[in-house]
């Protein structure tokens, strides 16, 4: 029987960390929560404490983290601040780290537990996005594992299982094409925050669904997928399937292709990170051909998903300018959301930072923190600045 593995993980409240409670749960007698961490949901956090008991907890937010500690039990430590994420994942009793945080901000933490030795189920792509180049080089000289969460890795990394690295001739990514696939351009400046939040597979938080609309979450996993597997972006193809029932798949030097189906449900590749290389049982619907219909394909028009185009601008750039990338990208979506820009915006403000932010070559891990940082004050003072301005970024 397989030893039991202790499991933190870091947001725990969000979409990814819900259902990966739920996978954890229908296998006691193989995972265990030794910590949670959350932003400042403290209703959810006090359910989640309250049935899966775990040692240590962190909450960002240090009202909420107070406001916790009045209603604590008392049975599990509660930390707060800057550093409480990488103090729970250096913990010896943690095992794997479920890697969920959403943004940059799930950077430092990952770079801890690779540095102690954990494996971490990483579903925070902008980590990899942002400082891949330092993930890897601190793979090759700790112990430390990455396993995918994201559908689309986790797909890659079950058809390369038993293959030859070397025989990929190349990775298609799938994508839904997000609730506009149909929508055209034109209309695009009107597109509002809830037409966007309506994704027609996914279930997921704000920040990943307006990302699946723009198309740059896309952009992202494909240069995910460069770190994660080490291919050129020249061999990391994207496709519109928008059934969403093969989750991505690999072309190897004979021709052969190996897809990996399944229905659209993140518990999948969750469990399969927490028990890979195993394969065990879980309970579920499962696809039923019969009735599936059509599978269709369809090549992704990146002038109307420009974010797409970027992505592979900032892959092929190298260097910093993935962070630029997802820093600017994080800012946009955050000025969207909150009705400060209109939907086109987003890709504009996005090329206006890549284009005034150098690409520094093969930077340190405080390059990368300082670039981040400096890419976000550059956006927000050119939003702030109209006579600077970005075309189009302004809301209607």
């Amino acid at each position: 029987m397989a030893e039991r593995k202790n499991i933190c993980i870091l947001g725990s409240t969000g979409s990814i960390g819900r259902s990966s409670l739920e996978v954890i749960a229908r296998h006691p007698d193989r995972f265990r929560v030794v910590a949670l961490t959350a932003q400042k949901n403290v209703r959810l956090l006090e359910e989640q404490m309250a049935r899966f008991r775990p040692e240590t907890v962190a909450v960002l937010d240090q009202r909420a983290a107070a406001e916790l500690r009045r209603s604590s039990d008392g049975t599990a430590e509660i930390l707060t601040g800057e550093d409480a994420l990488t103090d729970i994942v250096a913990r010896p009793g943690v095992d794997i780290v479920i890697g969920s945080l959403v943004g940059f901000a799930g950077l430092r933490p990952t770079v801890e537990a690779i540095v102690r030795g954990k494996t971490v189920a990483l579903a925070n792509k902008e980590t990899l996005v942002a400082a891949g180049s330092i993930l890897n080089g601190l793979l090759r000289k700790h112990t430390g594992k990455i396993i995918p969460i994201d559908s689309e890795h986790s797909a890659i990394l079950q058809c390369l299982a038993g293959e030859d690295p070397s025989r990929i001739e190349r990775l298609i990514l799938t994508a839904s094409g997000g609730p506009f696939l149909h929508l055209p351009r034109h209309r695009f400046s009107s597109v509002t925050v809830t037409d966007a939040l309506r994704h027609p597979t996914w279930r997921m938080g704000n920040k990943v669904t307006i990302d699946s609309a723009t198309m740059m979450n896309k952009g992202l996993e494909v240069i995910e997928a460069h770190w994660l597997f080490s291919l050129p972006p020249d061999r990391i193809s994207v496709v519109i399937h928008p059934q969403s029932v093969i989750h991505s798949m690999v072309e190897f030097v004979d021709g052969s292709i190996k897809a990996q189906l399944g229905v659209p449900d993140m518990k999948i590749p969750i469990q399969y990170a927490l028990s890979w290389p195993e394969r065990i049982h879980a309970p579920g619907s499962r696809i039923d051909f019969a009735t599936v219909g059509e599978m269709t394909f369809l090549p992704p028009d990146t002038e109307k998903f420009e974010c797409l185009t970027l992505a592979y601008e900032a892959l092929r750039s190298g260097g910093t300018a993935p962070t630029v990338l997802n820093a600017a990208n994080e800012v946009a979506v955050e000025e969207f959301l909150a009705g400060r820009i209109n939907f086109t915006g987003i890709p504009r403000i996005i090329e206006d930072a890549l284009g005034r932010m150098p690409a520094a070559g093969d930077p340190t891990l405080d390059e990368i923190i300082d670039c981040d940082r400096t890419t976000r004050v550059l956006v927000r003072e050119r939003l702030a600045a109209p006579q600077a301005g970005i075309k189009l970024a302004v809301a209607k």
